[in-house]
């Protein structure tokens, strides 16, 4: 199970998203960092990710590979993150049959209706228990 963690700018919620789910789930799947940039890589390599790679190619050729791929909700947005997400970032992320869990960020002029307010926090928990729920699935088959 290859899970995809995006992130983009300084990379805090992708490193949050990688220390949260390396706590929570078991060996066996591993978790690659994809950056916008070096600094978001980083991050989340320090929050535990087992491999990283940064920019547009790498986020498009790792898109397709991952089983499960999670960022904020801008990741399949064009130019989201400040203008760090391209076009075709977007595409080979909205166009990968990987499972996709979004945490919801009212940034970028996309808010999502009938999600809760809630903190960064919260939003990372949530698709961590979404994950570990997706990766206990599988290994019962």
């Amino acid at each position: 199970m290859i899970i995809a963690i995006i992130d983009g700018q300084g990379g805090g919620m992708g490193k949050m998203l990688t220390e949260k789910l390396r706590a929570k789930i078991d060996t066996s799947a591993q978790i690659i960092a994809l950056g916008t940039n070096a600094a978001a890589t980083t991050a989340m390599i320090k929050g535990g990710a087992d491999a990283g790679a940064t920019g547009e190619n790498a986020i498009c050729l790792n898109a397709a590979r991952a089983d499960i791929i999670c960022g904020s909700v801008g990741i399949i947005m064009a130019n989201a993150l400040m203008g760090e997400l391209t076009p075709q970032m977007a595409s080979a992320i909205g166009s990968s049959e990987a499972i996709k869990i979004l945490v919801p960020m009212n940034r970028c002029n996309l808010m999502i209706a009938g999600t809760i307010d809630g903190s960064m926090q919260q939003y990372v928990e949530d698709a961590v228990e979404k994950i570990a729920s997706i990766i206990n699935l599988q290994n019962d088959k």
